[in-house]
């Protein structure tokens, strides 16, 4: 005989007397209620950073855009913002829980608004050891972290009254290593030089 009983509503099962129909029905039991487990990230939150990479000058001032956007939740006033920086030196971390944490800093800190989805880092007065690549990382209340992909800082170092840049540093650097390798080099034959001079002096002389 058939027995005929209802899994979910509107879904019938046939089980006949045998242990294997048995297992077939828990296996149509696994099968329909599995898509009920999974359930979707309640924030899908994503985190941008633009640009990839930056330049600035040593003394300006720079800012690392990073936005947040959720379509699930339109208040993100309850989000954790960190920010920190690799370089090779390793890992510093600049900003948690939204706040500064370096002590005695009053150059670097958060920008922009939490509300509207705008963390943005911004540095007042930049130097050369300020390069690095700049991590803008979101905790969510559930504790899930989302990272963005970085924006990469580098500093040009200015030289002189006239703001020379770091490249025509080089040039200059260059430049003097080939006057001084031709110094060396004069002081060196400066002696064959001399006994050159002798020589032509004696044969003028005979």
């Amino acid at each position: 005989s058939t027995v005929l009983f209802s899994l979910f509503p509107g879904t019938d099962v046939g089980v006949t007397g045998g242990g294997a129909n048995k297992e077939n029905a828990v296996a149509v039991i696994h099968v329909t209620a599995q898509p009920l487990l999974l359930t979707p990230d309640p924030w899908n939150l994503l985190v941008t950073q633009t640009p990839a990479k930056e330049k600035a000058k040593e003394g300006a001032t720079v800012v690392l855009n990073c936005h947040l956007n959720s379509l699930q939740h339109p208040s993100l006033t309850d989000l954790m913002v960190k920010w920190y920086k690799e370089d090779e030196k390793g890992q510093m971390d600049l900003l948690e829980k939204n706040v500064t944490i370096l002590p005695n800093n009053s150059r670097i800190f958060m920008s922009g608004d939490l509300s509207q989805g705008d963390v943005s880092l911004i540095i007042l007065n930049v130097t050369t050891s300020d390069h690095g690549i700049y991590f803008c990382e979101v905790t969510l209340p559930d504790g899930k972290v989302v990272t963005g992909d970085g924006t990469k800082l580098r500093i040009r170092r200015a030289l002189g009254l006239f703001g020379i840049e770091e490249s025509i540093g080089t040039i200059i650097g260059v430049v003097a290593a080939g006057i001084g390798g031709i110094v060396v080099l004069i002081i060196v034959l400066t002696p064959q030089l001399r006994k050159c001079i002798l020589c032509i002096r004696q044969e003028t002389h005979q």
